[in-house]
């Protein structure tokens, strides 16, 4: 039952730090607005930077990843706590298998709490920083590989949202192609769908073309 409580404890905390709204802060900070009437209405840093500009979306980006480093951090760290307490300790030499499902249930929430934030009545971004800050601090192969597609779609196409989702679907790949525990690979299939889904309203612009690039304002 201990084990149960710390457990729903260690989530709620990695959901929490995944909901810091870094761009909504930003734009009431910066000038006093709230970002979500503004542009795509996301909180993410892409909205930031036609909203508020270069220098605060690089802020709210440098935020939003190490949100996601910080969850699967937390989480790592708060495992190996749990498990050397008094009431634990016979279960110890059971804990260590179950190490990769507490990071990847704290990924998730991160994820989750990014894109369905409590303290923007459950909106958000899109959650792809957050994502890529859990792929970084989960594997980190996966989260260069997933940056580098970013980085080329980015400037081929200069769609950010086009680009994300490429990135995720990278993830997806080279995940599933090396040699990474289950639940990494549940993570990092579900988290990328689920940036994905974020992204529906991107798709309908794509397919439309009137998806905006780099240095265009959001219809």
């Amino acid at each position: 039952m201990i084990l149960w409580i710390a457990g729903l404890a260690g989530l709620v905390i990695a959901y929490l730090l995944g909901s810091i709204p870094s761009g909504y802060l930003a734009g009431k900070l910066l000038k006093g607005i709230d970002i979500r009437q503004h542009g795509s209405r996301s909180t993410g840093a892409t909205n930031v930077l036609r909203t508020l500009g270069k220098w605060p979306a690089l802020a709210v980006l440098l935020v939003d990843v190490l949100k996601g480093v910080g969850a699967v951090a937390f989480a790592r760290w708060f495992y190996l706590w749990i498990s050397t307490q008094p009431p634990l300790a016979p279960q110890a030499l059971d804990l260590p298998s179950s190490e990769a499902w507490a990071v990847c249930l704290a990924g998730l929430a991160a994820l989750l709490g990014h894109g369905r934030s409590i303290w923007l009545d459950f909106t958000g971004g899109k959650s792809a920083a957050t994502g890529l800050g859990v792929l970084l601090a989960m594997s980190w192969p996966v989260g260069v590989g997933a940056v580098a597609v970013f980085g080329v779609a980015l400037s081929i196409s200069r769609i950010v949202s086009l680009s994300s989702m490429l990135a995720a679907l990278t993830a997806i790949a080279i995940i599933c192609g090396l040699e990474q525990p289950l639940p990494y690979r549940l993570l990092v299939i579900a988290g990328g769908m689920y940036v994905i889904l974020r992204h529906r309203a991107n798709i309908r612009r794509l397919l439309s073309g009137t998806e905006p690039r780099l240095g265009q304002s959001s219809p």
